[in-house]
């Protein structure tokens, strides 16, 4: 093919190739810890804990050809994957630069572990370009971002900030787990290193645990590294569903896509919400960035309860169809309260500092009919 397949072609195929006759459609599962090794040979050893299993191999192809990267490697864990993508560019002695609206689970990761390792993090507000440059200093080695962020769903000038890091010979880390290669690819903007939780969209049927790394061949190589030493591997069944997950990518999340637009559009007229947060709605911050390097304004949904935490936890407990639970970007809607799942870790002043207050919920509309998800949260707010 001349042209650069779609993002179902590659999520299917990978980048296109004819099969030898008599193989198999679909990839089979290598459920084995180990393979034969030729004796004598000085050829790479094919060891499931090296990451080097072929349903390891083959899902990591198909999402490197996703995201237009040299490489990428896939993890047990989105936490696994942020982690050992930042150990592979900085060293005792760096400075990360982060931005403060980011997944409570890597703040803490920043805040309790990569000082352990004399690595120092100071982080700023996204929305503050002047900022980025202000805050560097002679150790600075890497920036790191959420494209959409957890969980308001602003939208970060990807773009802008390759700029800065580009001038400086920074490294650009970008999480894109809530757009997906779908929506954004951050690569193609000017980032370094792109790291996704694939527990969440790329698998997208909540039954998996996973994280990936895509990136130039010399960071892979030593997040493959790392990984061998470390020993977060990607088990071969976790890597089969991922890779089946990933066929039907695109089509979720234009479905899923379509139903936050509908939820979103919805809520904006109902009084029980002091806000609605969606990159879709125009009157959103983030709007213009978000239609200019976006390609969908993502499945994701913030909703502000007028009636605060309370609002909140009577929501949650009285919708049927939709799953309270604290993941996300599966094919059922999930919704839950940040401050006490996936943010729990951070202090009332933190949470502010981010600006969500008590009172958010964050909805993952899945791909339900949207009128049988709004009637689910009407009848719920009712």
């Amino acid at each position: 093919m001349s042209r650069r397949p779609g993002a179902s072609t590659l999520a299917i195929h990978g980048p296109p190739h004819r099969l030898p006759d008599g193989a198999p459609a679909v990839t089979p599962i290598y459920q084995s810890s180990t393979f034969v090794h030729p004796v004598g040979s000085t050829e790479e050893v094919r060891y499931t804990r090296y990451g080097n299993n072929p349903n390891q191999v083959e899902v990591a192809r198909r999402y490197a050809a996703l995201e237009g990267a040299e490489r990428a490697i896939f993890l047990a864990s989105g936490m696994a994957a942020t982690a050992l993508a930042h150990l592979a560019v900085l060293a005792p002695g760096d400075h990360l630069l982060a931005s403060r609206w980011i997944y409570g689970g890597t703040r803490t990761l920043f805040d309790q572990e990569f000082g352990r390792h004399g690595i120092s993090v100071s982080y700023i507000d996204p929305d503050q370009p002047r900022e980025w440059r202000r805050q560097i200093r002679p150790e600075t080695r890497a920036v790191f971002v959420e494209a959409i962020t957890n969980p308001l769903m602003r939208v970060v000038d990807v773009p802008g900030i390759a700029k800065v890091t580009r001038d400086r010979g920074l490294a650009l880390l970008v999480d894109n787990t809530f757009a997906s290669p779908v929506l954004f690819r951050p690569l193609e903007h000017g980032a370094d290193v792109v790291i996704t939780s694939a527990t969440k969209y790329l698998s997208g049927h909540s039954d998996v645990i996973a994280g990936a790394v895509a990136g130039p061949a010399p960071v892979i190589e030593e997040v493959t590294r790392l990984l061998r030493n470390w020993g977060p591997s990607i088990d071969p069944h976790a890597a089969w569903l991922t890779e089946r997950g990933m066929k039907t990518l695109a089509l979720r999340m234009d479905r899923a896509t379509a139903n936050a637009r509908a939820v979103a559009e919805w809520a904006v007229g109902r009084p029980e919400f002091s806000g609605v947060h969606w990159p879709g709605l125009e009157g959103h911050p983030d709007h213009q960035l978000a239609a200019s390097i976006l390609d969908g304004f993502g499945a994701m949904v913030g909703l502000s309860l007028a009636g605060g935490t309370k609002a909140a936890e009577r929501l949650c407990a009285r919708v049927r169809m939709v799953v309270h639970a604290p993941s996300l970007a599966g094919v059922e809607s999930l919704i839950s309260e940040p401050r006490l799942t996936s943010h729990r870790g951070l202090s009332a002043a933190e949470r502010e500092a981010m600006g969500f207050p008590d009172g958010f919920v964050r909805l993952s509309c899945g791909c339900e009919d949207a009128e049988d998800l709004i009637a689910d949260l009407e009848g719920a707010l009712g």
